[in-house]
């Protein structure tokens, strides 16, 4: 019996990460829907239970509730955020608004003495996102907790083996949110560190042999560690049944079109490279609306897919795309607030001509990918590539997509990544971007009214928070000369410091 930990979707952004942190522990974690019904969570396989965040008030009528039975299965329960509060709320406490929405990080003091805390320092950094609070617990709970702002930040019914928190401990922004979880999953639930990565390649091969059957797939392949993993995961299940299409859309970096053809042209994926950029160009001329944009990109992508099956001469295929975990977040996955559509999920259009889709990875995020992708053999250059949004340059352009804009990019990302590996510098995604936004310059003593481009380097694990990098500002200068001098139709540089949230990675 393997043994598990779930975790109930509210709607929370962060929903997967949670479940991701627990297999950090090499405990297995899966998210389910927070109408699950009590027998299913019942199953002794079931170690304990999460429930996540989510955006809405558990006093409204509407918002998502559970079965107060759910506290007397007698698995230790932690509230997470919204959790917390629907915690404290169903079992008799009050939750209100406050004054003013606490967002980002926070300094809390914590009880060493709850389990949930052992081995803490009283103080804590923690990561806060939150309109509502606790402002008195039910019965049977005490507070382990508190901020200046937040009285009952963290509250505990140890006889119960209830815990709640009203912070993230599972974002990069919680200092040591990890060893909070690692304490609710080792000294709390009780679970052993059994699960592998292994279990989860096993898993999805016999999947997808289960999914496809007898029939073939046609892999959307971009190049980048997603698709690439998807594709070598989906060969492992069927072998030649699988055929690669790699669209060159006219939105890729410079020159990465010839290098993806280099690298996946001798591997047996029966790869097939397709020229489409008119074809995408065209519907995106006078487009500037960016979930317009992406939509079309999504589309395009799709009837690409669909001539080359045809071409195949055959009815016969799935569709097999790289689609992560924050793909689907962000495109307003079940409960989810929607941020935006990525091309190969809000993008989609509803009457695909595919027997289905094909996506094993999409409860991941990025990092496990990688693992993934080292299981399976696939080499550095692939597995370590830098992460490219599959609407490509479609998104790193602000406003309208046309070949001229897009050739600046190409070459102010050029220069700007090559200034970067030059100097040993690898930020966990960097790119160049250009904005819509035109300034007057002085050039060889004339003036000029010419684009600004943005800059934006981040440090991340898992793509759903990050920091910007901080890239010596010598370094910056230097590129921005470059960029300047070099590339045609540009006059300032300028660079993005912003984390994530509020903004994204990508500026569209």
């Amino acid at each position: 019996m393997k043994e598990k930990i779930v975790v109930l979707d509210f709607g929370g952004q962060y929903n997967q990460l949670i479940a991701r942190r627990i297999r950090d522990l090499h405990v297995y974690s899966e998210i389910l829907p927070f109408q699950t019904p009590l027998s299913e969570l019942e199953d002794p396989s079931i170690k304990g239970i999460i429930f996540t965040g989510g955006p809405n008030s558990v006093y409204h009528e509407t918002s998502p509730h559970i079965d107060e039975k759910i506290f007397s299965l007698g698995k230790p329960i932690l509230g997470i955020c919204y959790g917390a509060q629907l915690m404290a709320y169903t079992l008799g406490g009050k939750v209100e608004p406050i004054a003013e929405r606490e967002y980002g990080a926070r300094k809390v003091e914590v009880d060493s003495t709850s389990a949930l805390f052992q081995g803490l320092e009283k103080q804590q950094q923690v990561f806060m996102s939150h309109g509502d609070q606790v402002t008195a617990l039910p019965q049977g709970f005490r507070c382990i907790s508190s901020s200046e702002t937040c009285p009952n930040a963290a509250f505990e019914d140890k006889k119960r083996n209830l815990y709640a928190v009203q912070f993230h401990p599972e974002v990069e922004h919680s200092l040591k949110g990890q060893e909070m979880l690692t304490n609710f999953a080792y000294s709390i639930c009780h679970c052993s560190p059994s699960w592998k990565p292994d279990d989860f390649l096993a898993t999805k091969i016999e999947e997808i042999r289960q999914q496809v059957g007898d029939h073939k797939v046609l892999c959307a392949l971009s190049g980048g560690v997603d698709s690439a993993v998807v594709a070598a995961l989906v060969s492992r299940a069927i072998g030649k049944r699988l055929t690669c299409v790699f669209v060159d859309h006219g939105l890729l970096r410079k020159n990465e079109a010839k290098q993806v053809a280099e690298t996946f042209s001798p591997m047996d994926l029966n790869f097939i490279k397709v020229d489409a950029a008119d074809d995408f160009f065209a519907h995106l001329k006078g487009v500037e609306e960016p979930e317009q944009k992406r939509k079309i990109i999504g589309k395009c992508f799709i009837e690409t897919f669909e001539k080359e099956e045809q071409k195949l001469d055959s009815n016969d295929y799935f569709l097999a795309q790289g689609t992560i975990y924050p793909d689907r977040i962000e495109s307003g996955l079940g409960l989810s607030a929607k941020i935006k559509s990525h091309h190969n999920v809000g993008g989609l259009p509803k009457d695909i001509q595919f027997l289905g889709l094909v996506e094993p990875l999409k409860d991941l995020f990025k990092d496990e990918v990688r693992a993934v992708g080292k299981l399976l053999g696939l080499p550095d250059a692939i597995v370590h590539r830098q992460p490219f949004p599959g609407p490509g340059l479609g998104i790193r352009v602000v406003g309208e997509v046309t070949p001229a804009k897009v050739h600046i990019v190409q070459e102010a990302d050029a220069i700007f990544r090559e200034e970067l590996e030059q100097n040993g510098i690898r930020p966990s995604q960097y790119f160049a971007a250009l904005s819509n936004m035109r300034s007057v310059g002085v050039q060889g003593d004339s003036r000029s009214y010419d684009y600004a481009v943005v800059l934006r380097a981040v440090q991340t694990d898992d793509f759903m928070t990050a920091e910007p990098y901080e890239i010596p500002f010598s370094l910056l200068k230097h590129i921005s000369e470059r960029i300047i001098n070099e590339v045609k139709g540009v006059n300032r540089v300028l660079y993005d410091s912003t984390s994530k949230p509020p903004s994204t990675i990508e500026l569209e």
